[in-house]
């Protein structure tokens, strides 16, 4: 087939994204405002939940998050050793200890059995990541945390659902990433979701420096000279209003992005079915998936050459890959501050050394597809 050159992802942003952030610019109302405040409602009305709360990132809303219930030193919380490093960081500016969870390699999603082995008097919080916009398995994980406050690390997962539910319907609250290589895209951003009123509102207090009144409410108050009170510590989380106004019409986009990335999802397990060295993504049950990426599994002992050769050689091909994520307990600040060792974590290890995300966008042609399908079947000693 005649060379293509096919990114690993682009954002699907046009003309309507470029005639909304004119609002903003022509009203001079740029930080977090009304464009803020209508897609938060979008949002929430999109994923069935009563609150979302915009953040600069999903970082930022796993932080902001955290606080809010009320992590701290003292405390455990357990997140997978196979996703961004942001999950555990996020655990970290709390002053809390991040406790690693081994993987289901089928899944790359938390492994329940390993997360029963982790729980102790201190876990406070438990993060599973709905890795790659596909579910985690949120029944086991519930049964097995109990009472023990759950927060979906949905960064992948926006539109994603598992039995009907979105994800925050689900844990005690999610938080979502906005970044370009997600399904909709702010440039940056992040949403916390939640269905429970008084985390909400202290997600909303901490996220605006810890201010009793955002700056909205107090511009168009009666007394807009007078500055509120702040009894809380917060912190600068803020999106801003150009961030939302793109936002607001990239949310009106998202079920037909999820069901392109469906349809060709399915494409990719059909068409890639007869390689034997490369394992499709795994479906959860009862999940109708986001794919924000479309991660495989090389099995190396059956391969014609190694994951990172054959990345080699699908660039080459014009054809961008990546590693689906890293293990975080394998990153250098990680093994040094804890003493984790490569092989504490063998499925988080193996996901690590041996998965390859190949090319899933809402950019991508048919042509596109077939030009990825035909590379990784013509892949040979």
């Amino acid at each position: 087939m005649e060379f293509r050159k096919i990114q690993i992802s682009e954002p699907s942003l046009g003309e309507e994204e470029w005639q909304a952030v004119k609002g903003p610019i022509e009203s001079g109302w740029l930080t977090q405002g009304p464009k803020v405040k209508a897609f938060e409602e979008a949002f929430a009305k999109e994923h069935n939940v009563k609150h979302a709360v915009a953040t600069t990132s999903c970082t930022t809303a796993l932080h902001l998050a955290l606080v809010a219930m009320e992590v701290g030193p003292d405390d455990e919380v357990i997140v997978p050793a196979f996703t961004w490093i942001a999950t555990a960081n996020a655990v970290v500016y709390c002053g809390a200890t991040p406790v690693f969870c081994d993987i289901d390699l089928e899944t790359f999603n938390m492994c329940p059995k390993d997360l029963a082995s982790k729980i102790t008097s201190k876990t406070k919080v438990i993060i599973p990541v709905h890795l790659f916009g596909l579910f985690a398995d949120m029944t086991s994980i519930k049964d097995i945390a109990g009472d023990i406050l759950i927060l979906e690390d949905a960064a992948c997962a926006a539109g994603a659902t598992l039995d009907g539910k979105y994800p925050g319907e689900i844990g005690k609250a999610a938080a979502f990433s906005f970044h370009p290589r997600k399904s909709i895209t702010t440039g940056e951003g992040g949403m916390v979701t939640t269905n429970d009123d008084a985390l909400a509102e202290k997600m909303v207090i901490l996220r605006n420096h810890g201010a009793s009144v955002s700056a909205e409410v107090r511009h168009q108050g009666a007394k807009p000279y007078l500055l509120p009170d702040f009894n809380h510590l917060g912190f600068n989380y803020r999106m801003s209003d150009v961030q939302a106004a793109i936002g607001l019409v990239q949310i009106t986009k998202l079920r037909k992005f999820i069901t392109e990335r469906q349809y060709w999802a399915d494409y990719y397990a059909k068409e890639l079915a007869d390689i034997n060295w490369l394992r499709t993504p795994a479906i959860p049950q009862n999940c109708s998936p986001a794919y924000q990426a479309y991660v495989c599994f090389v099995d190396e002992s059956k391969s014609p050459m190694p994951r990172n050769d054959i990345m080699e050689y699908l660039q080459e091909n014009g054809i961008y890959t990546r590693p689906g994520t890293h293990a975080v307990h394998m990153l250098g600040y990680y093994k040094d501050n804890y003493s984790l060792k490569t092989d504490d974590y063998p499925n988080a290890r193996d996901a690590d050394q041996f998965s390859m995300a190949i090319p899933l966008h809402n950019k991508m042609t048919a042509d596109d597809y077939a030009y990825v399908v035909d590379k990784l079947k013509n892949i040979h000693p």
